[in-house]
């Protein structure tokens, strides 16, 4: 320890509702005086469909916007102390120093000098009698930062080997991955879209909310046309730091490709084998082109139970061991609700929670703000 001060563990909660917008994962944890993070007990809340319908529409603009999205933002703190209630179980709320909670992403539009996560903290710290740490990305974008990806100052903290040159991919609705070589700087951004696109398409066509195991995808096959107009996205081809999200990556940006680039209608499923191969390129390319001498690739976030999505990125990587997190002791599932609890303990400790290497800032900033109990 660094000042000679001694800490005790302390426990805390972290919320992640993503861009999958498919709930929210919740984690309670221990972290020791280092920052060694432990998990005790994880539960996930769905949303309900008509939340998830509504929270899709608000990502672009409609009439009396502004309301619609404060009283979601109501409704979703409610969902969130829900979920902390059942995460905890009997664990005294009393102990929890802080939750962490990112809310739900409406808006990121750092070039524009602004990032939006709503899930009003202020009435989550009232309903839990927890404080609240929330608005995670807007100090970062205040000082010339991307506001994301967020999660690599977690990943080094607690994936980095001093001995192997570890990559990690986190694969939710945009995919990210973080850069940890054996020694120097930390890199991370966003690759492009994760499972994103592959919800939206399977949920046109079957009404499910994703591709099970990537079966849907296995059974079509990769159209190069498509895969090729994918591929040339603009945002692809900018250099990190980085971060993307619906604003570039949408149904009406691939129905505009299927309809004007190509000679030919697709079926579905061919479709969606193309955009699992959308995702696996992209991120291999990344891999590839910036993370020289990368031995190893592990996978968080729901893209890592994507079988069909697994394998092409393993066959993209032939040079990489490909595996998910749980081969670290880390289930896959709850790396950024984890995240989030890690930095609402940065915040309250008064440490930096971001990595300018990673999203552009102008330096180390303290993140967040806090709603007290």
């Amino acid at each position: 320890m660094n000042s000679g001060h001694t800490y005790e563990a302390e426990h805390y909660v972290g919320l992640m509702s993503g861009t999958s917008l498919d709930g929210v994962d919740a984690a309670l944890t221990e972290i020791g005086s280092t920052g060694q993070v432990r998990l005790l007990h994880s539960h996930y809340l769905p949303y309900p469909d008509d939340l998830r319908t509504r929270l899709l529409g608000l990502h672009t603009p409609q009439p009396d916007e502004i309301h619609l999205t404060a009283i979601a933002a109501n409704e979703l703190a409610h969902l969130y102390a829900d979920t902390v209630k059942s995460l905890l179980d009997g664990f005294t709320a009393g102990r929890v120093r802080a939750i962490g909670c990112h809310g739900q992403t409406l808006r990121h539009r750092p070039a524009d000098g602004y990032t939006l996560q709503i899930g009003n903290a202020a009435l989550l710290a009232e309903l839990t009698g927890i404080a609240v740490v929330a608005d995670f990305r807007s100090r970062d974008i205040a000082a010339g930062g991307q506001g994301a990806p967020l999660v690599p100052a977690f990943h080094a903290q607690v994936l980095r080997h001093p001995d192997v040159h570890r990559v990690i991919a986190n694969i939710g609705g945009i995919a990210n991955i973080t850069d940890l070589p054996m020694s120097g700087s930390v890199r991370g951004w966003d690759t492009g879209p994760g499972n994103m696109l592959l919800d939206a398409w399977i949920k046109r066509h079957s009404g499910v909310h994703y591709d099970r195991d990537g079966a849907w995808a296995a059974s079509g096959s990769v159209h190069s046309g498509l895969l090729a107009a994918l591929m040339r996205h603009a945002y692809l081809q900018l250099p990190p730091p980085k971060s993307a999200g619906r604003e570039q990556f949408n149904l009406d940006w691939l129905d505009t490709l299927l309809l004007g680039s190509l000679d030919e209608a697709l079926a579905p499923p061919d479709v969606q084998a193309t955009l699992v191969e959308f995702t696996a390129m992209s991120l291999a390319d990344a891999v590839n082109r910036e993370c020289t001498g990368a031995q190893e690739l592990y996978v968080c976030g729901g893209g890592a139970h994507n079988r069909a999505l697994m394998q092409r990125i393993s066959a993209r990587l032939p040079n990489l061991r490909v595996a998910t997190t749980a081969m670290l002791g880390i289930d896959p599932d709850w790396v950024e609700a984890l995240a989030f609890a890690w930095l609402a303990r940065q915040t309250l400790h008064h440490a930096p929670g971001n990595l300018p290497a990673v999203t552009g800032a102008r330096g180390e900033r303290v993140l967040g703000a806090i709603y007290p109990a």
